[in-house]
This record gives C-alpha cells, structure tokens and sequence, in this order.
C-alpha cells in the first residue's frame, strides 16, 4: 500500500524572530510506516531536509492529531532556534507533557538536531561538547511477550555480535500468584548467563509488589544486569522499599516524558539508572537535560528504544556526549509480523549500526550520521489503520485485564 506523507504549509507568524533571510521551516511531513513507527521529515526554505522519529506505540492517530497543532504553530519559525521552539511546543498549549504531546515534539525536535548538525557539517554529538567515547555499548532483546526458547535467541544475538540482551521477566502475574510461577524467570536468567551473556530482566509493570519483592530476592544470586519497571510508574514510595530489599539495579523511565516526572525518582534514590525514550521524552533536547539531571544523583542514563532507525540514531548521538551513558536497546534483533521489516529496512547505510563486541562505533556522519532511503519510505507509508500496530489485551485466568 502506497501513501506519501501528509505534508503541512502555514503562513503563521513567527515565534522569536527570524531574521533577514533566516532559513525557516518550510514543511513538515509525517510516514506511518511498518512495522509501527512514525517518521518526520522537516524541510526548510533553504532546502534542508532533516527526519525524526514519533513512535508511540498503539497511538500513532494521537500524535498525527498533536502535529496538526505543531504545524500550524511552527511552519515559517527559524529553524536554527530549537531551544525556542522546545520551549514554545512545551510550554504554550497550557497543558504540558504526557505521552502523546511528548512523542510529537520528540519527532520535530530530531529533525531540528539532524538539519542543524547536517548544515554544519558535523555529527549532533559534535554540538554538544563532542564525544566522551568511541563506541556505545547496546544490548538485543530476546522473548517476545511469552517467552520461548530463550537459549537459542541468545545464543542469535551473541552471533550477531551483542555481549548483552533483555527479556521479560515473567508474563503478567497479577498481583498475586504462586512462587512456582516465579521460577521460570530465574531459570531463564540462568541459562542466559551460561553461555557467558549479561541480561537485564524487564518486569515491564507486570509484577505487582507482593510478586516483584519474591521475584527480585530469587533473582538476586543469578545477579542480573538490572531489573526494568519492577512496578508500575507512579509508585514511588512502594520503589523505595523495594529498592532497600535488594541489591540488583532497579532501571526505569520509559513511560516518563520531562526532567519533572523524573524529579521525584531522582530526589527520592530509588532507581540506578533512568530509560527515557528519546521518541516520547522530548527528542534530543529534552532527553539530554534527564541525563545531565541523572547524573548529579550519580544516576546512570541507558535510552530506552524498541523503535526505529531515526531513534536509534539520536540515541547514539546522546550515548556518545553523555557521560553517565550505561547501555543503549537496539531493535534489530525483535521480531515483527508485519513482514521483513527491521532497523536497518530504510537505511541507505546500514554498516553503521553493525554490532562488535557489544558496541556500536560512534556515529561520524553529519546530523544523525544515517541516510534514509525516502523513495522507499514514501512507497512503504501507509494509512489504513488496518495496519496500525495494536497494544495485546491481557487478561488473566479469570478474565480480569491484566498488564501488557
């Protein structure tokens, strides 16, 4: 199925302003594309062209809704002043952050980054102070949602070069189910490690707090990387306990959006190490602001990205400026039922992303340091919403709803 993007034009007035002969943003266009991302393409009176990424999966009609505004708002504005225009799509709708507002301007705010650096020749990392390493460290996922066959997926990824992969840590448990159910976790971990790989174990809100105590303390010998979203965002004061009963590094932060959803997690020492994803937390500008904050509570920064290629590489551009970066998600390894259709499906230069040793060697390009295939973006964008990516129903034994 063939569509192009829809492409936005507005003679609004500017923002902050242009200046005489200021290159503004001339148009922006979206592309559903699969397996479930959503692309941005910005170009600007001068010709420049630069993309971002808008994922937010099993919402992408909401954040096309949230562009309409972004459109009429920022088409003619400079598009050298990225601060100013973060700072208006953030603060000038009354109503602030949350997920579908945060993924919309994470898509405008990448390609604003990826055209600036592209103009001046130089990677985004470049921007900001240059790199403080040579290569980024990155881990594959394994499992699926009901995990199968663990062993062999990792022993996958290890040939595909990763030292490192994550997995659920047990499908949806509810909030209180027998020990028994528990051990399947600690034996898949165990299987992991004994063909010499680390793994970070994804609770993924699934295990409430009666569960994720027992399942932590279980884990706790095998000594997983860390354990992701041992409960439910929002429960800070339940995190603290939990986080005083164990030793693992407890990681979170994908469905955070801003430094002040972060704040509370930060103040109160109950993560190590914070997930924001850079297609939901704001894009480039937003999401180095959570890191540089983590890193005066000592914090680590691990982006969290099940997404595409555009978020992939804005990734790795603040992976390589960011001090306290521990380990980035790369979704090459994930499973799709939508066709082949992968990371490296729209790259022109795929090499980039090639894994060695548990690394990825630090994005020299200019701008994002990849080159998109457009002829095959504009062919593969769809708009049936037959093909939007649904969030699975969950449900329990009994039939109650349960957490995805």
């Amino acid at each position: 199925m063939v569509l192009t993007g829809t492409t936005f034009e507005s003679s609004h007035p500017n923002g902050l302003s242009a200046g005489p002969g200021a290159d503004v943003i001339k148009s922006i266009e979206l592309f559903k594309v699969l397996p479930r991302w959503l692309f941005v393409r910005v170009e600007t009176s001068e010709g420049n062209v630069g993309w971002g990424e808008a994922t937010l999966e099993g919402h992408l009609e909401a954040v096309e809704g949230a562009f309409e505004d972004l459109r009429d708002r920022f088409t003619g504005w400079n598009v050298d002043n990225i601060e100013d225009i973060y700072t208006s799509a953030f603060r000038h709708r009354f109503y602030r952050g949350g997920p579908v507002l945060m993924s919309a301007i994470s898509g405008l705010d990448i390609a604003l980054w990826d055209i600036k650096g592209r103009k001046l020749g130089v990677p985004i990392w470049q921007l900001m102070g240059g790199r403080v390493r040579d290569k980024v460290k990155v881990y594959g996922w394994i499992g699926g949602d009901r995990p199968t066959d663990i062993l062999e997926q990792a022993k996958k990824r290890k040939a595909e070069g990763f030292t490192t992969v994550k997995m659920n840590g047990s499908e949806s448990l509810g909030w209180l189910a027998s020990p028994e159910d528990l051990k399947a976790t600690v034996e898949r971990l165990k299987e992991v490690k004994s063909i010499g790989m680390d793994a970070g174990l994804d609770f993924h809100g699934r295990v409430h707090r009666p569960m994720a105590k027992q399942l932590a303390r279980m884990l706790e010998p095998h000594q997983p990387l860390f354990i992701e979203e041992p409960l439910l965002p929002g429960q800070i004061e339940e995190l603290k306990k939990l986080y005083a009963q164990t030793t693992i590094p407890i990681a979170l932060g994908e469905r955070l959006f801003t430094r002040q959803d972060f704040r509370p997690y930060f103040e109160s020492g109950c993560i190590d190490i914070c997930q924001p994803d850079i297609s939901h937390s704001g894009g480039i500008s937003e999401t180095r602001k959570i890191a540089l904050m983590a890193e005066t509570y000592d914090i680590g920064f691990a982006p969290h990205c099940p997404l595409g290629p555009i978020a992939f590489a804005a990734s790795l551009q603040l992976a390589a400026c960011t001090i306290n970066f521990v380990i980035c998600e790369m979704s090459i390894a994930m499973h799709y039922n939508k066709g082949a259709y992968d990371l490296l499906t729209y790259m022109k230069n795929p090499e980039v992303f090639k894994v060695e040793g548990g690394h990825v060697a630090t994005l020299e390009g200019p701008g994002l340091g990849i080159e998109l295939d457009e002829k095959l973006i504009r062919e593969v964008a769809i708009e049936s919403k037959a093909f939007y990516w649904k969030n699975p129903v969950w449900r329990g034994e009994d039939g109650s709803v349960r957490e995805w």
